[in-house]
């Protein structure tokens, strides 16, 4: 099997995990990983920097990243099988729906454009 990963730059830094793994031999499946909503000067490395904007403002920019990311490697949203998100609380009923932070209104608004039928996991973050 032969797996080929490619690099994820913020701006001119490399970022400690990679963008994204195509696997040749797999029909070329491809594994994405890592996508965040950043300032411009964040640096993991220097525990420097932090989120952009409000709770809407953050998915949109991570789904627009799966997006581009897709597509440089070959792909698309309509081939998208899987997503995984973790949602920081609070969590006033206890679940991961009733977090402020949980943007459904944004999934439906990106997802209803590229008519994809991926399953998509939702999980609390815990720290």
């Amino acid at each position: 099997m032969k797996l080929t990963t490619h690099k994820k730059f913020k701006g001119d830094r490399l970022m400690p995990w990679g963008k994204g793994t195509v696997v040749s031999d797999a029909k070329g499946y491809v594994f994405l990983s890592g996508n965040t909503a950043t300032v411009d000067d964040y640096d993991p490395s220097k525990h420097q920097g932090g989120a952009v904007g409000d709770a809407a403002t953050q998915w949109r920019e991570i789904l627009a990243k799966i997006k581009s990311d897709l597509e440089e490697l070959g792909s698309s949203l309509d081939h998208l099988v899987k997503v995984t998100f973790y949602v920081k609380g609070p969590f006033p009923s206890g679940g991961v729906l009733s977090s402020p932070n949980f943007r459904l209104d944004v999934l439906d608004e990106f997802f209803a454009e590229a008519q994809s039928t991926a399953a998509t996991t939702i999980r609390r973050h815990r720290r």
